[in-house]
């Protein structure tokens, strides 16, 4: 008699063991969870995402105008849509929504518009690690020691950018072409209440302190020119500074390495990182953060990879902003790539004719660089009367004048990649007043932080070429005629000015730069 108490005893230490080895494998899986989070920012994105997780980071995946949608004499109205692959895509490794009109007649299912929402995707990886970082930085913030003025400034930016007051003046922006207007103003004045740069005086020309204002590149040497003759950011004292500019050009140093003996990239780099030595052992602002408050912009198609050791901690702004190639969001920003044909007049012939006069539904002419282009012309030239897509036109004065007037008279421009994922299509398509249509999967469009790019331009996946009159087609009037709305606005953000304006393109170009030095921080 004097056992049987024991066993409810033994049995309560059962189920309390198992709870306990429950509880064991929680924390095992909930501490994998958080490791693979921390590390996820500077990760390849897209490999790492579960499709459950994907699924949840695309938040806007509208691109057309769906309510008035027609195909084949097919309405909306009248037919059946259904929504195919929303999220994730498997097979291409892209995301998309399809739309699809069952026609009620035959039954018969046709592909009207695929609905790239990469963008979205790359709106979300930057919340993710402007989230991570918020995390972090509260994590260290106990043990910490008292930061700096300059840190402390930015701390203070970046708490009034979030939480600050709705601005009830918007001095002329139109609220349309961006995520959060009232957002954008309040860190694009703080930028210019605060922001104080200190630039470099070693290097010697061409590669550093010589600006090219011309060509497919010029958009480094503008920025140079500028940044280095502008008195309200660039400051004597580098203690002062909360950004310190590297003015070289990798455009230079490249057309230098090719006039004297041709170098490989990884001479170039020994280039690039002597340089980094240099500056490391006469000044102690590159040891104190390994470069991360360190920034400089580069144009040409070798900068991502030239500069992706030894200055990669620094805050690039890249024409071939790459997401597939070493861009990492929310430390990296997107220098736009403008083809600037005299430096006497960067924006000449700026503007275009107006809706009812462009004719012609889309453009391209251009070299057959890369693998995409190539099944562009094969798909498209001479297919239909109104799709003018061409291989490369002559360079001559004639023939230039004429692809400017394909492109004032167009209601869409192609902007496909090349060799690499930038095109300085995208910003001649809004000197001109054509919408941009951008065919390139891992390209970051400039400003995306703030620019709402779904309002004024058109993404089309790589893979859909095939498909791009149906998609273009399927974009009502009243659609077109808004974003061509929205282009001609947006144009103040991409213009060269001698004398830099507020909210041009020199102003815009630094201010993702400030933006990410201030989350950053």
């Amino acid at each position: 008699m004097p056992m049987e108490p024991k066993r409810p005893l033994r049995r309560l230490c059962r189920i309390q063991i198992q709870l306990l080895l429950i509880l064991v494998i929680s924390l095992v899986v909930v501490l994998i969870v958080i490791a693979q989070l921390l590390t996820f920012p500077y990760k390849n994105y897209t490999s790492i995402l579960s499709p459950i997780t994907k699924g949840i980071l695309v938040h806007k995946v509208s691109i057309y105008d769906n309510t008035s949608i027609t195909h084949e004499g097919v309405v909306q109205n009248e037919s059946k849509i259904e929504e195919g692959c929303k999220g994730y895509d498997c097979n291409s490794g892209s995301l998309l929504s399809k739309i699809v009109a069952k026609v009620n007649d035959s039954g018969q299912h046709v592909t009207i518009a695929s609905q790239p929402t990469r963008l979205s995707y790359m709106i979300s990886v930057l919340e993710f690690v402007r989230f991570n970082t918020t995390l972090d930085r509260k994590k260290n913030k106990a043990g910490s020691k008292l930061s700096s003025i300059r840190e402390q400034q930015l701390q203070h930016a970046r708490m009034q950018i979030e939480k600050g007051p709705t601005l009830t003046s918007n001095e002329g922006l139109h609220a349309s072409l961006y995520r959060n207007v009232s957002r954008f103003l309040r860190s694009y004045k703080l930028m210019e209440d605060i922001l104080k740069v200190y630039i470099y005086k070693e290097g010697k020309k061409p590669i550093y302190h010589d600006p090219k204002l011309r060509g497919i590149y010029a958009s480094e040497g503008w920025f140079m020119k500028l940044m280095e003759k502008n008195r309200n950011f660039v400051v004597k004292d580098p203690k002062k500074a909360h950004l310190f500019y590297l003015p070289f050009s990798s455009l230079k140093l490249r057309l230098s390495s090719q006039e004297h003996t041709p170098q490989n990239r990884r001479n170039l780099q020994l280039h690039l990182k002597n340089y980094t030595t240099l500056i490391s052992r006469k000044y102690p602002f590159w040891n104190r953060t390994n470069g991360a408050d360190h920034f400089f912009v580069a144009c040409h198609d070798w900068s991502m990879k030239l500069t992706k050791d030894d200055m990669g901690n620094c805050i690039r702004s890249l024409c071939n902003s790459n997401l597939g190639g070493g861009f990492k969001i929310g430390k990296d920003t997107t220098l736009p790539a403008t083809y600037i044909r005299t430096s006497e007049d960067p924006v000449k012939d700026v503007g275009g004719k107006p809706p009812s006069e462009r004719q012609i539904l889309a453009f391209f002419a251009g070299g057959m660089h890369g693998s995409l282009r190539p099944v562009l012309l094969r798909q498209w030239h001479d297919k239909e009367p109104d799709m003018k897509i061409f291989g490369p036109m002559a360079r001559d004065v004639e023939s230039k004048a004429k692809y400017r007037m394909y492109m004032k008279s167009s209601k869409y421009c192609i902007c496909a990649r090349g060799y690499e994922v930038f095109t300085p299509r995208i910003v001649e398509a809004v000197y001109y007043e054509c919408v941009p249509v951008i065919i390139s999967d891992d390209y970051v469009p400039p400003f995306f932080e703030f620019l709402d790019w779904e309002g004024f331009s058109v993404f089309v996946l790589e893979k859909d070429v095939g498909n791009l009159s149906g998609i273009l087609r399927a974009i009502s009037d009243e659609k077109y005629r808004e974003m061509w709305e929205r282009v001609k606005r947006v144009q103040r953000h991409f213009i060269w000015h001698k004398n830099p304006v507020k909210f041009d393109l020199f102003h815009m170009i630094l201010h993702s730069i400030w933006t990410n030095r201030v989350y950053m921080t």
